[in-house]
C-alpha cells in the first residue's frame, strides 16, 4: 500500500482549451509523474476554460495532505499568462494558505532541456 507524500505535491499549470482534447498531454505527464513519482500527489490546473482552476487544485492538493505545492507551468513561451497572471495567482493563493509553501518553477519552454529535446525531435534524431 502506498501513501501520499505530505511533505510536496506538483500542480501542472496549462492555459487550457475549448477543444476536449487538448488537455491530455498535460494529463499524461501528470500520468507519467505518477509513474515515476508514486508517493508525490499531482493534478493539473488550469487558467480558463477547463477544471479546475488552481485554487481547486491547490485544495486537492491540501486535502490529500500536502505540505507545500510546487508548480509548474506548461508553457512553451512565456507570455502574459506565465510573466503576469499566473504570479498574480501564486501571491492569491499564498495569501489564501499563509503556512503553505509555494515554489513556482519558470515554463517549461525555459528549460534547456525540454529545448534541447524539441530540436533533437524536428531533425529526428530520436
Amino acid at each position: 500500500m502506498t501513501t501520499p507524500d505530505t511533505h510536496g505535491g506538483i500542480i501542472l499549470f496549462a492555459h487550457g482549451s475549448r477543444d476536449p482534447l487538448w488537455h491530455k498531454p498535460i494529463e499524461a505527464v501528470a500520468a507519467h509523474i505518477a509513474t515515476l513519482a508514486p508517493h508525490t500527489p499531482v493534478v493539473c490546473a488550469y487558467l480558463e476554460l477547463n477544471a479546475p482552476d488552481l485554487a481547486a487544485a491547490t485544495q486537492t492538493l491540501l486535502d490529500r495532505g500536502v505540505q507545500g505545492i510546487t508548480i509548474l507551468p506548461m508553457f512553451l513561451g512565456v507570455g502574459k499568462h506565465a510573466r503576469e497572471d499566473l504570479p498574480k495567482l501564486v501571491v492569491e493563493l499564498q495569501s489564501a494558505h499563509p503556512n503553505v509553501p509555494f515554489t513556482l518553477k519558470p515554463a517549461v519552454g525555459e528549460d534547456a532541456r525540454l529545448v534541447r529535446l524539441m530540436a533533437e525531435i524536428a531533425l529526428g534524431n530520436l
